[in-house]
């Protein structure tokens, strides 16, 4: 009996090596030595300026610094706004409109209402603590699906939590 069991321990050992290797997240060379991404979960921004804005959102990310898109979802799952970018230009698409921009950075900044170190945010999703004037990054709790950064200066503080999908 012990052999006719055999064949499904294999098949089990396979079956789980086969969801863990699918379990990892896709990760590719990008332009100019850098990877190409892909990461979902929620985030939230916090900008402390007069009025104290808040937003959260579910999100994809695709990409990197240079060539990628931000999808933003409601918590219906119905699509709030997409973010598409390559060197040279971005653009914004919500409600049935597509607004162009120069770089990401300003598309952001139009977006979010503040600055956010949009190449910075790729190298800590990766693990990797790039530092930024005015900002700093807590990635110790990444391993846990978590990343938090604040911006100090200049003014107004803001605050950007991701909690990404395991």
């Amino acid at each position: 009996m012990r052999r006719s069991l055999q064949p499904w321990r294999w098949l089990f050992a396979i079956a789980i090596f086969f969801i863990a290797g699918c379990a990892v997240p896709t990760r590719a060379p990008g332009q100019k030595g850098q990877e190409v991404s892909d990461w979902s979960g929620r985030l939230a921004l916090t900008v402390e300026d007069n009025q104290a804005q808040s937003f959260s959102a579910a999100f994809e990310l695709k990409g990197n610094a240079d060539a990628g898109e931000l999808a933003l979802y409601n918590p219906l799952g119905s699509t709030l706004a997409v973010l598409d970018w390559a060197p040279g230009s971005a653009s914004l698409r919500e409600n049935r409109q597509t607004r162009s921009y120069g770089s990401l950075e300003e598309l952001v900044r139009q977006a979010t209402g503040t600055a956010i170190p949009v190449a910075a945010l790729f190298d800590w999703l990766r693990g990797t603590y790039t530092p930024v004037p005015g900002w700093r990054a807590d990635l110790s709790q990444l391993a846990h699906g978590r990343l938090t950064a604040w911006r100090s200066v200049p003014a107004p503080a803001a605050e950007l939590r991701l909690v990404l999908d395991q």
